[in-house]
């Protein structure tokens, strides 16, 4: 994760606390370097991100590269993590924006608790080590003007021209995106089976997981009966074998970006992670329960508590045209 990484509210992994850890198969005498080996293969088993399991294993290397990598586990002690984190700050000579000092004291307490709840440490010496909060700003985000205009666009694709055939795959992204809130991993995995059109007035679109220790993040979502015929038109012009979208994540990207573009919108304000943004603006305006907000965007109720609140700033922010801090 990049010091000058924009803030992805969503995209933290809500991880289950009724699991218990499995014994990783190490011992108090065992080296950072080794407890890394055996923590990546939990990270990755736990499902989390590709992003945050590079930026934790690079965390923890700092801190062998700090005390030894060799340095058994079992020495490690409160005093030890307390002293590499004021390194970080004023003794390795590279720069450490609170972003990033938070993320590792992260790093260090899910680590040292991972290994204390598996049995291999009697005591977390993390468990004491101060988390100072670091508020994110408010992200920047398009208007409903600014989503007008690339809905506008959107539908001129779809219906062709002179020069270009017709596309519904940047309409049908658009507005999936908007009307669901799903994260691009989520809108990558959709097969048509995911959508139940049984009742044509409501159909519903089954967000699923192929990892099982990520089953409690599933859900489903109502989707406006109309997008079921840009659906249609796609499928039709697409024909695709198994994942409606069969282009890479980057494609996708590149299709916002390119409607941003066309729609004369500053570059970058039309993603993945604004339009999930602009989605629960939209629920919030409309008075929907908060919990259903919540559920619908597949947020633990931990995590929700910091979305909740910059969603009433970023109201408030549209009522008073007062950015709110």
């Amino acid at each position: 994760m990049a010091d000058n990484q924009q803030p992805q509210l969503f995209s933290k992994s809500d991880l289950p606390t009724d699991q218990t850890p499995s014994q990783p198969g190490l011992t108090a005498d065992a080296s950072i370097q080794a407890a890394l080996g055996l923590f990546e293969n939990h990270m990755r088993d736990e499902g989390f991100a590709l992003n945050t399991r590079k930026a934790f294993a690079s965390d923890i290397r700092l801190l062998g590269k700090y005390l030894g990598i060799g340095q058994p586990i079992g020495e490690i002690g409160t005093k030890n993590l307390n002293d590499f984190l004021e390194w970080l700050q004023n003794g390795r000579g590279v720069p450490c924006s609170a972003k990033s000092y938070a993320r590792r004291v992260t790093t260090l307490k899910v680590f040292f608790s991972w290994l204390h709840e598996a049995g291999v440490l009697p005591n977390d010496p993390a468990a004491a080590v101060i988390q100072r909060s670091v508020k994110s700003p408010l992200p920047t985000l398009p208007t409903e003007a600014d989503l007008e205009k690339a809905t506008a666009v959107t539908r001129h694709i779809m219906q062709g021209s002179e020069e270009h055939k017709p596309d519904a795959r940047p309409h049908l992204l658009l507005t999936l995106l908007l009307q669901t809130g799903i994260k691009k991993g989520e809108a990558m995995s959709i097969v048509p089976n995911h959508i139940d059109r049984s009742d044509p007035d409501k159909p519903v679109l089954f967000i699923r997981y192929a990892n099982p220790r990520l089953r409690y993040k599933e859900r489903k979502v109502y989707l406006e009966p109309e997008w079921l015929d840009v659906l249609d038109e796609y499928m039709a012009q697409y024909q695709p074998p198994d994942t409606i979208f069969t282009c890479t994540p980057r494609n996708l990207e590149y299709i916002l970006r390119d409607v941003g573009d066309e729609a004369g919108l500053e570059r970058g304000l039309l993603s993945f992670e604004n339009l999930r943004w602009c989605s629960a603006l939209r629920d919030w305006r409309n008075n929907e329960e908060p919990d259903d907000i919540r559920q619908k965007l597949g947020l633990s109720k931990i995590t929700w508590r910091d979305t909740k609140s910059k969603l009433e700033k970023l109201i408030q922010e549209e009522q008073t045209g007062v950015r709110a801090s």
